[in-house]
């Protein structure tokens, strides 16, 4: 099945989704197209990836962990990525958005992929929606989103935000004692290179 219409994916995703989770997938579609507007990039893959980026999010983690194993060799996931069961949906989202959305997308894909963890030189679209997951305002905390929305406006305000979307995480990994991956770090040194 073929869905290109947004209203299909949104009945679809509002029965397998949590009521917040689902209110987040909406507030992550909204503010892709604001940052696809404001950067350049094609509005209705920002808004499909945006939609779709947690459609795996509530599928058993034992379900999810099985998508990952029988189909790892696809989207390259890295053994880090499975010592923390909250990460399994992005790898695992790609399978299910392709398979139950019918999204063929290669760079639609590749934004659901890449949303939690992201990874070096990520597409514009990428970016997108790794920041897009971060700081939309349905469900994201005023204090938290200000701290990453405010390098915006400036020069590599995308890629400067992005920069602080990582520091932030890192402190908070840190100060819950959680392990960090290893590409987290290396993506969080490779920006802080370009700006400091």
């Amino acid at each position: 099945m073929d869905f290109t219409n947004h209203k299909e994916i949104l009945e679809k995703l509002k029965k397998t989704l949590t009521p917040e989770r689902y209110e987040h997938s909406i507030g992550v579609a909204e503010e892709a197209v604001e940052l696809a507007e404001m950067y350049g990039a094609d509005i209705e893959k920002a808004s499909i990836a945006g939609l779709l980026h947690d459609c795996a999010k509530c599928l058993p983690k034992e379900k999810l962990l099985d998508i990952i194993v029988k189909n790892k060799d696809i989207w390259a996931v890295d053994e880090c990525e499975l010592l923390n069961y909250k990460t399994f949906h992005a790898p695992a989202g790609v399978l299910v958005a392709e398979n139950e959305y019918g999204i063929k997308d290669k760079e639609i894909l590749s934004a659901i992929r890449w949303h939690t963890l992201g990874k070096k030189e990520m597409t514009l679209l990428e970016k997108i929606v790794y920041l897009a997951d971060k700081i939309e305002k349905r469900t994201r905390p005023a204090e938290y989103r200000q701290q990453i929305e405010k390098f915006l406006g400036m020069e590599n305000g995308l890629d400067r935000a992005i920069l602080e979307s990582y520091k932030l995480t890192i402190k908070s990994l840190a100060d819950r004692n959680l392990v960090i991956c290893y590409p987290t770090i290396d993506i969080y040194n490779s920006l802080l290179k370009e700006f400091y």
